[in-house]
This record gives structure tokens, sequence and C-alpha cells, in this order.
């Protein structure tokens, strides 16, 4: 069985093998700077140096990835995780007792006693019990191997159902659409389950598997050893077995539809809307994900709304600020009226019960409108309005900023 060379990413790097995940991204991010190849153009070297530092980081970033690194020692894609586990169980005999596997040679143990693997065939311990999972200590040898050699044991579940993903959409919603409540007709594009395989991926045809011959397993050997293996394009069934042209074997096809999405009164930007199984078909025959509809309400140029509460801004005479007045204000169901106590200063809020916005999620529950009293002054147009002004002067000496000079 040949060996796999091995790389120190952590040298490569420049980290310890403790660093943390955002150590190894700083470090990353360091390098690539040096050695990217817009930096450095036709330096090979280089374009070298940043390919096996982009290696390095796609593996010790990803902490599945980086735990089989730690336990081997180097780290590929067909490695089982069950059996990296197993062999840093195993300590120096490996898995099994095969002397240090992976990467070990045969014909020797861990003890140096010599071990003869020629002719031997595994396929009893794999299919002797088909269609069970080993729950062995080491993972099982159906396990191990599938690791090495990208056989259908470790496999088999990611080739079974696979659930769909969620989907989110951002809709943007009018003001008064999320305020009184309405239909939105959307298109949503989603993975659905591909018709002509019916989600299964793949296609029977006449005759048996040709890779396969009908048996279901293939031989495989490394160095002396000889086992058999589940047939990667039949998958044990030895039927002739090919991709669908639809779907390539992903079982789901890309697909638009229309929708209507109902917009309960009051709801809010931001609020997230759950559709169950409109998401991403699954795979193989898997359940389907839910679709999350994400509300972006839209504004008014009049009333801002906070939460359940409408916000509004009046302006006020200064005659029906100082002497009190019942004044028209606008309100999301048409007029109201509002009382403007005398003294009344311009910033002032007042508030008008349960005239805000209707609660999506409290039955009967309602905001309030709340009211930022803006005052605004007259301009005199002649002179005896301004002599009135002279005389509510004097009737009137405060100074309103003398209790901001206190203060200084």
């Amino acid at each position: 069985m040949a060996t796999t060379t091995k790389k120190d990413y952590y040298e490569l790097l420049g980290v310890r093998k403790s660093a943390s995940a955002d150590e190894i991204r700083k470090a990353f991010r360091k390098l690539a700077r040096k050695y990217h190849p817009d930096v450095n153009p036709g330096d090979k070297a280089a374009e070298e140096r940043f390919k096996a530092m982009s290696e390095a980081n796609d593996v010790l970033s990803d902490p599945k990835k980086r735990k089989i690194y730690d336990q081997l020692g180097y780290y590929s894609d067909n490695i089982d995780p069950a059996a990296a586990e197993a062999y840093a169980r195993g300590g120096p005999t490996g898995a099994g007792g095969f002397g240090g596997f992976p990467g070990a040679q045969p014909g020797a143990s861990g003890q140096g006693v010599p071990f003869d693997f020629g002719g031997f065939d595994f396929s009893d311990m794999f299919e002797g019990a088909r269609g069970q999972r080993s729950t062995g200590g080491g993972g099982g040898f159906r396990d191990i191997f599938s690791g090495m050699f990208g056989g259908r044991g470790g496999a088999a579940a990611q080739e079974g159902p696979e659930p769909g993903s969620d989907l989110e959409y951002q809709v943007n919603v009018p003001f008064w659409t999320a305020i009184r409540g309405g239909v939105m007709r959307l298109n949503i594009t989603r993975q659905d389950v591909c018709a002509n395989c019916h989600g299964n991926g793949s296609i029977e045809q006449p005759g048996m598997c040709p890779q396969c011959k009908g048996k279901g397993t293939i031989e495989q050997t490394g160095g002396r050893m000889k086992f058999n293996v589940t047939c990667p394009r039949c998958h044990g069934s030895g039927k002739n077995i090919s991709p669908c042209p639809v779907c390539h074997g992903e079982g789901v096809v890309s697909r638009t539809e229309p929708l209507e999405v109902r917009i309960k009164a009051g709801t809010r930007d931001g609020q997230r809307i759950r559709i169950p199984g409109k998401g991403n078909s699954g795979g193989h025959g898997g359940s389907a994900g839910d679709l999350y509809v994400i509300i972006r309400a839209g504004e008014h140029p009049v009333f801002r709304r906070d939460g359940d509460d409408i916000q509004i801004t009046v302006p006020v005479t200064a005659t029906e600020a100082a002497l009190g007045a019942k004044i028209e204000v606008p309100t999301i169901d048409g007029r109201a009226l509002l009382k403007v106590p005398p003294g009344t200063q311009s910033g002032q809020k007042l508030r008008l019960r349960e005239k805000g916005v209707p609660s999506a999620t409290k039955e009967g529950a309602r905001g309030d409108e709340i009211v930022e009293v803006k005052l605004t002054v007259p301009m005199p147009r002649d002179e005896k309005t301004k002599e009135l002004l002279r005389e509510l002067a004097k009737l009137n000496p405060e100074d309103p900023r003398a209790e901001l000079f206190k203060n200084v």
C-alpha cells in the first residue's frame, strides 16, 4: 500500500500546532499578501508556495479536516473520520493491527512479526453482514478500508436520502401592506425533485453493471493485500445504473415557481415568515427544507414606525402651545383630535393611545401614536403685529436662557 506524502501545514504557515483558528487565519493572510501570484507575476516558486499555503489553510481552518490531519499527519477527502479515529486509538499497531495504518507497509506488524496477506479475501468481512454497520471500537473493517480506498462503506450514509437546505428571501413590503396586511406574489428559485429520475439521481437500464459484471463488488489490491469492495458504479446492486442525464446524479434540478405569501397586519421590518417544505428539495428522496421570507418594510413620508408605535411630528403655533388647544392630527386610521396642554414646549411628545399599529403577535393589542410637537413662530407682517409682540414680551420678561447660564 503506497504511503501518502506528508506535509507540515503548521510549518508552511509558520504557526504552532496549538495555534487558534484566528492565529491561523492571520498567518495565512500575512503570507498570502507576500506570495500571491498577482504580487509576483511570473514567479513559479511564489506561485507554488501560495498553492501550498492555501492547501494548508484550507485544512487547518476547518475543525474536522484539522482533526484528521492531527491524527494521521496528512489529510485527504477520501479518509473516513471513523477510520482516522480508529487509527488514533489503535496506537503504534494502527486499527486492527496493520502496523501503523494508514501508510503502513504490508508484511510487517507493529512487533516486527512478518504477516503475508497475499490472496486474502476480505469479502466475507464486508459482505457477510450486508446492510449492517459495524459497531466495534475501531469503526469496523468496512469503515477503515472505505476510508483508504474510497469504497462505499463509509459513504453509504451520504448516498442515502439527504435533507434539503433552507432558503432565505428578502421581500420589500410597502408601508401600508405591512400595516394592514395583504398578499405578496413572489417568484422563488429553488432546487426541486428531478422529474426524470424522481429524485433518485440515477436511472436503471437493461442488463448488468458493466464494471462489476453483476457481482456488486470489485476487487482491489494494495501491495500484497487483496479484498473486495462495493462497486462504486452500481453501489452493490449489480444492476446497470447510470447517473440521470437531467440532474447529473443530484436528484434535484433548479426551478423557478410562483408563490403567494400572506403578510399579517402589523408585520414588522426584519420579521421572518417560515413556509415549511418550500426550501430546496432533498437529494435521493430526502425531505425538503423550509423557506424563510425576511420582511423589509417600506417607509412613509409622514409616519415613522417604531415596533407597533407610530411616530409623527406635528407643527403647533405659539398661541396653541401657550394657551393649550385641541388640534387635528393624522393617524393611520384617519384624523384624530389631540389635546395640547397649556405651556407645551417644542419637542415635547404627546401620546394618542391605541392609535398605532395592530400587533402581529398579540391578538387585539395595538400600539400608540407618539406626536412630537414642533413649535412654529409667526412672521410679523405689519406694524400692529410687531407692537403686540413687543407688548407680549414686556408682559413676560422671563429670560429663557437664565437656567442655561447657571449651569455653565
